[in-house]
């Protein structure tokens, strides 16, 4: 029997003399558990939860895949390091220990790597959290708003989950071993390949996913029908990169194995040939770099531009300052919602510019493209038909007043404007119905007297941010039979059905002053309304600010706490594809040194190999980023970031910043493997 102590000083022992290895990897589950801790932290805070709850939602889904992501995460890495003691455990074996002695020694070891992981993370999550907490504050402009704290419960769900994930890792491990016989552990770190063959079906099916996820991303126009296609286009693009990566390397190297005047030099003979026996496995981790990367770029351009374009996001939602709504007002009460606005800007010391009011009937329409060719017409906000979009009815009188016009309209006859921004439909029906003279709205036709440009009552209807029509009927006794039949038959909730069932009077309106008198105003407006009308609205710029720097400040902050913890999962990888390369090839070039290459030539070599591979996923990452570009133009614009002059110039930075982290790990690993490959005594 062994003595258990023993058991303790092998497995401190082990540690110490695989550091190069395990550093890393307790400081990558510390980090791990730091940044679950800090996200569950703040989630947990009560005040902040009840401050907003879309905030406390994107918090609690960021820790969710915080946790799923170092769940992936920490075994892959494990499974570096179980490769290289594979021999060592082979070693122990052959010299006595038995596996239940190996198991006891591992046990140990993964004792000491989670308490220091979990400890050292938790601690550094009290000590950084009230940093993350302050930049959440200014990210949010929140102030002092939101009282500080750190949650027991998140130290125990905390030290429970990773406490959990070590485990499955140590058994994990132990099964390897167990299902291992001595001689399997022996070669285990230094198990060669054939060499493998070309594989040309997963390269074609690499090749068609990766089109096919491109030219989604390229053709698809519609901001709504982007939501959907871009997780399509997205799947796509990594099933085709996995097998490129795994089947078109090898026919790369292959090809430049073929080709003589490359391949005989001294810097790329050894390099060339090594990573063609190895590329199965050295495929798959630079895929893994590439995704990261890609999902790195790709997190961190966005949220930044949403939030550095936070003030053209705030004009594109509300063209104007404010837009008050009511409905089923008569024209005494919509007296007093201009006598309200009057008194509060006089007393907030600003001035009301650019004012515009009309009337409106609302509803959801889908074009039927058939040989009725008419509109089929829906309650408002019955979006159930994948191709509906809106339709609001405007009686002549709004229109001439709006318009400065004297236009007249005869018994069924109409004009038709086509909110072009923001299709959510086919350009053919829109196509379709701008050249028709003849309209169907239900069961009524009409002549398309006039298809205007432009409609100034359009750009007010704050509203109405999903593409649509807008029909300018004679009178409003043809808007109000449309709303008692669609409504009266309608499905929707009363609340819904009482609101949009009556013709809704709207009042846009510009304010000259400071932001804060403008603040001030609308908070008075709004609390009179409140105070005096039943069914009176008010969305305003200022009004709507602070939920807008919440939205897309947490937006920013989760974008680049995620973006940070994948970028060091991206450094861990390269680390530790470096180490398992230099110390698989650290006997083949010492074998090449003792017959005559110099460290010169070896450091060539080095290079030669690294830069072969290193930069791909880069490369490879900043391709997918410029073809999915287009499409996030389109889902930035869902969330009112039309700007992609912006978008391109921070989406650039993000790349030039990336770029320049991505050299300085190539730099670090490049060098950690040269010294195992020329340190001959290690």
């Amino acid at each position: 029997m062994m003595n258990s102590k023993i058991y303790g000083k092998l497995a401190v022992t082990n540690l110490k003399n695989n550091k190069k290895s395990y550093i890393p990897y307790i400081l990558a589950s510390a980090f791990s558990v730091m940044m679950y801790f800090i996200m569950d932290n703040l989630y947990r805070n009560r005040s902040l939860v009840e401050k907003g709850s879309p905030l406390a939602i994107m918090l609690s889904y960021a820790a969710a895949v915080i946790l799923i992501f170092s769940i992936i995460f920490l075994f892959y890495i494990n499974s570096f390091l179980i490769k290289r003691r594979k021999k060592e455990l082979g070693i122990y074996n052959i010299l006595g220990m038995g596996k239940g002695h190996l198991g006891k020694m591992l046990f140990l070891e993964s004792v000491i790597t989670t308490v220091a992981s979990i400890i050292g993370g938790i601690l550094a999550g009290i000590l950084l959290s009230k940093l993350v907490y302050l930049i959440l504050l200014k990210i949010l402009h929140m102030g002092g708003k939101i009282e500080y704290r750190i949650s027991l419960a998140s130290t125990g769900m905390t030290t429970i989950l990773f406490g959990a994930i070590f485990i499955l890792i140590f058994l994990y491990n132990l099964l390897q071993m167990k299902l291992s016989n001595p001689i399997e552990l022996l070669r285990g770190g230094n198990t060669g390949e054939r060499e493998p063959k070309t594989k040309w079906i997963m390269t074609i099916i690499g090749i068609l996913c990766l089109a096919g996820g491109y030219s989604i991303a390229l053709i698809t126009k519609e901001p709504m029908a982007a939501l959907g296609k871009f997780f399509i286009a997205v799947i796509l693009v990594i099933i085709g990169t996995y097998a490129l990566f795994m089947a078109g390397s090898i026919a790369f190297l292959k090809m430049l194995r073929n080709k003589k005047s490359y391949y005989y030099k001294t810097r790329h003979f050894t390099a060339v040939s090594g990573m063609i026996y190895r590329m199965k496995q050295n495929a798959v981790g630079l895929a893994n770099i590439c995704i990261l990367s890609t999902m790195v770029l790709v997190m961190v351009s966005m949220t930044v531009s949403l939030y550095g374009g936070l003030n053209d996001v705030i004009v594109t939602r509300f063209p104007y300052e404010a837009q008050i709504t009511s409905s089923g007002i008569n024209q005494k009460e919509e007296g007093q919602i201009e006598e309200i606005i009057k008194n509060m800007t006089k007393k907030n010391h600003t001035v009301t510019t650019s004012q515009i009011r009309f009337h409106v009937g609302r509803f959801t329409t889908v074009y039927n493209n058939n040989k009725t060719k008419q509109l089929d017409m829906m309650a408002a906000g019955d979006y159930s038909n994948s191709n509906a979009v809106d339709l609001a009815m405007i009686p002549l009188s709004d229109y001439n007043q709006t318009e400065g016009k004297n236009v007249k309209l005869k018994e069924n006859e109409v004009l038709l404007y086509h909110r072009n921004h923001k299709r959510t439909h086919k350009k053919s029906d829109t196509e379709a119905l701008k050249n028709k003279k003849v309209i169907q709205l239900n069961s009524i036709s009409y002549k398309v007297v006039d298809e205007l440009d432009r409609l100034a009552i359009a750009k007010a209807d704050t509203t109405s941010f999903i593409d649509g029509w807008y029909v300018v009927v004679k009178d409003s006794s043809i808007i109000t039979s449309y709303l008692k039949d669609i409504y009266e038959n309608s499905n929707i909730y009363d609340e819904l059905k009482e609101y949009y069932g009556k013709i809704q009077y709207s009042y846009s309106f510009n304010l000259n002053g400071s932001r804060a008198n403008r603040a001030k105003t609308e908070k008075s407006i709004q609390k009179q309304l409140q105070k005096k009308f039943a069914n009176c609205s008010i969305e305003s710029r200022e009004l709507s600010r602070e939920s807008f720097y919440e939205l897309y400040g947490g937006f920013l902050f989760i974008g680049i706490f995620l973006g940070i913890i994948f970028l060091m999962a991206t450094t861990l990888i390269i680390y530790y594809k470096q180490i398992s390369e230099g110390y698989d090839d650290r006997e083949r070039y010492q074998i090449m040194q003792k017959v005559g290459m110099s460290k010169k030539e070896v450091r060539h070599s080095i290079r030669s190999q690294v830069l072969l591979v290193f930069f791909l996923p880069l490369i490879m990452a900043v391709i997918h980023l410029a073809f999915a570009f287009k499409i996030i133009t389109k889902l930035l614009s869902v969330l009112n970031l039309t700007n992609i002059s912006l978008f391109f110039m921070y989406t650039v930075g993000t790349v030039a910043v990336f770029a320049v982290i991505y050299a300085i790990i190539y730099s670090i690993t490049a060098r950690e493997y040269y010294k195992i490959i020329i340190c001959r005594g290690e």
